[in-house]
């Protein structure tokens, strides 16, 4: 029986909670299996589907992990990818499709494994936990190393809050932005952080949005980045100078992510456009819900 698979994208870090906290966001792709046919055949649609045709198929090769883990062997079948978060801009693509396809995997070939089984698994291809754990869990999570689990901090019900975030046309690279990482930090720096990312993980749990707002501040990834990212850095101080309670690189960016009340996403979003347009960067501001739940499945 076909069925379909959708997760949502996720910005991760946060600012200071580098490769630890995870938002998931209110855009979602989807991938529709049908089983059958002779061979495993792959099809796609949607505004970045062009950057996916003739590369590899992160669902289809979650798949296959999956499968080979538990001794088994995938049946063929037809995917259809429906491509609605934009690729290689730090919103947790890969995450969503890596997701999806172990989601999908574990219902074709009823495995019958748990959420926390198949993030385990979903850390391992990615690298990392918080792109996958929130596409997994929806809302903000946090993975902590040695903890085979994510934990969800909040489901954005208790927030109220919105993201506004700034795609450029441009892509990027998640090996190029993190090759640009120092391999030693200062005191003062890993000590800035640890105190950013203690209280913005309590503001996410309590919804104080004081603490969100002083916490979504870094000094370890950001700073080496703008240099990739000439817009970063004005883009976020034109978004807090805009109503912002914080803004930060998105991920491996290019993406900017602001989280704002709703009243003032659409001043922050003109905001962002117009550093965009100063930085001589080219892009679009979507508003965006918290989606307060990850990835489903559902037969057609």
């Amino acid at each position: 029986m076909p069925f379909e698979v959708r997760a949502p994208a996720s910005s991760a870090n946060l600012g200071p909670g580098f490769d630890a906290l995870g938002l998931a966001l209110d855009l979602w792709n989807t991938i529709t299996i049908t089983p059958g046919g002779s061979a495993i055949a792959e099809t796609y649609s949607g505004d970045d589907s062009n950057r996916l045709d003739g590369h590899e198929n992160y669902s289809v090769r979650a798949m296959r992990i999956l499968a080979a883990d538990s001794g088994r062997d995938l049946p063929p079948f037809h995917i259809h990818v429906d491509v609605q978060v934009p690729v290689a801009r730090g919103l947790g693509s890969s995450a969503a499709a890596i997701v999806s396809g172990l989601i999908a995997a574990n219902h074709f070939l009823d495995l019958k494994l748990g959420t926390d089984d198949l993030f385990r698994v979903a850390a391992r291809i990615e690298g990392h936990g918080d792109n996958v754990g929130a596409a997994l869990h929806g809302g903000a999570i946090l993975s902590v190393p040695g903890l085979a689990r994510a934990i969800q901090l909040t489901d954005g019900a208790n927030l109220d809050l919105q993201a506004v975030v700034f795609v450029p046309e441009v892509t990027g690279a998640t090996w190029v932005a993190r090759a640009e990482l120092p391999q030693h930090v200062t005191m003062a720096d890993a000590a800035f952080n640890v105190g950013a990312s203690g209280g913005l993980v309590a503001g996410l749990l309590t919804a104080d949005i004081a603490a969100i707002s002083a916490g979504m501040h870094d000094r370890l990834h950001e700073p080496p980045r703008a240099r990739l990212y000439p817009h970063l850095i004005p883009m976020s101080e034109a978004a807090r100078t805009a109503g912002a309670i914080g803004a930060c690189l998105s991920g491996a960016g290019p993406a900017v992510l602001a989280l704002v009340d709703p009243s003032s996403a659409a001043r922050v979003a003109s905001a962002m456009t117009i550093a965009g347009e100063k930085a001589g960067v080219s892009g679009q501001c979507q508003t965006l819900a918290i989606a307060p739940t990850g990835a489903t499945l559902r037969t057609l």
